[in-house]
């Protein structure tokens, strides 16, 4: 493996963990749409910026990108509070308003300027160990390592100083505003971490792997765990895990790198979804099918216990006849009946069923309840 790929990965893990940290907050707040808006909308602050000081270096886009973000979430919030529109709805104008500005900007009056939409769609990874930062003349790495590293170094910082805060005003603003927290503070103080990471990753990974490493991770880990401290350091190795699966998957298909980043987070996201231990799809259709089994096994002891002293026991208690009774098919009422006997609840003689002391007991408490 060269240097340059190693560095490739490298930076790519950096900007996912960069993203995954805001992005759990994000997806905690129902926000998730909010992430790809600033991701796009950022462009324009960057734009007008750069009009202003002609150069594609000033810190002054990293400001006029946050401001922009800012800007489009009390865009987003006022349309939000006529109450005419809803919250996606109100997205879905803003974003493609702001976006399409910037990119008439860019195409009317930049022209020839290296601020293409496709490099900030999708980034330019491959290139990020070319550019490379040197001090005294010594060359010490790529200028996208250190342009991640501290906002990823920001982003960690913030969590974990504003940790407290930031749990309180996203799962109860109310108490939190309560107890002086100043949920409205965080919030606008998140948005705005959020548009510098946006912006920060542009150059590296654009803007869809931005949205992809924001949302998927903190999705998928959000299926995993309860805990938020637990749910961030998920989201964290979810992403690293997609960068580098990625990396090696546009390898081997000689494909775009971002492109195969983001899909290896949307395909950490299905295997979360599918085999989670709580919440995955197996696990949801498992725990119904148990449901199911419990609920026909008390049917079955209920339907005995109530013909047991009845003349007509022979005939209600026979196997063969629990599917008319008890509108079972012929294969599930023998699948049950052979759990329940496993269980110990009933016993068979001669096709006839009749309680055991612990089916009898489940019985009697299910019609005391």
């Amino acid at each position: 493996m060269s240097s340059a790929q190693i560095e490739i990965q490298i930076i790519a893990s950096i900007v996912a963990v960069a993203c995954a940290l805001p992005g759990v907050f994000l997806v905690l707040r129902r926000m998730a749409m909010m992430s790809d808006a600033i991701s796009h909308t950022v462009l324009l602050g960057i734009v007008i910026a750069f009009f202003i000081t002609k150069s594609l270096n000033s810190p002054l886009l990293l400001v006029g990108a946050a401001l922009m973000g800012v800007i489009t979430v009390v865009l987003v919030e006022l349309l939000n509070r006529t109450q005419l529109v809803r919250e996606d709805a109100a997205i879905g104008l803003v974003f493609p308003a702001i976006f399409s500005i910037a990119v008439i900007l860019i195409t009317r009056f930049a022209g020839d300027v290296h601020l293409d939409t496709d490099a900030v769609l999708l980034g330019e990874l491959v290139f990020a160990p070319f550019n490379r930062l040197k001090l005294f003349g010594m060359d010490i790495g790529p200028e996208a390592l250190y342009t991640t590293g501290g906002i990823l170094l920001l982003n960690l910082v913030f969590v974990l100083v504003f940790y407290k805060e930031l749990k309180l005003a996203t799962f109860d603003p109310a108490l939190a505003a309560a107890l002086g927290f100043a949920p409205t503070l965080i919030h606008y103080a998140l948005m705005t971490l959020v548009s510098l990471t946006a912006v920060g990753s542009f150059d590296a990974v654009g803007s869809v792997l931005v949205v992809a490493f924001m949302i998927a991770p903190p999705a998928a880990a959000y299926l995993l765990t309860d805990r938020l401290s637990r749910m961030l350091i998920y989201s964290a190795l979810i992403g690293i895990f997609s960068a580098v699966s990625g990396y090696w998957l546009a390898y081997l298909l000689d494909a775009s790198i971002a492109g195969s980043m983001a899909t290896m987070t949307g395909v950490s996201f299905l295997i979360s979804y599918l085999f989670a231990p709580e919440r995955g799809l197996l696990a949801h259709a498992r725990r119904r099918q148990n449901q199911r089994i419990e609920f026909a096994l008390t049917m079955l002891t209920m339907h005995i216990a109530n013909h047991t002293a009845a003349h007509e026991a022979e005939i209600e208690n026979e196997v063969v006849h629990l599917n008319e009774h008890l509108k079972w098919t012929p294969q599930f009422a023998m699948e049950v009946v052979g759990i329940a006997e496993r269980n110990g609840l009933i016993q068979q003689r001669n096709g006839l069923l009749t309680l055991t002391d612990s089916g009898l007991k489940r019985s009697q408490q299910e019609f005391s309840s």
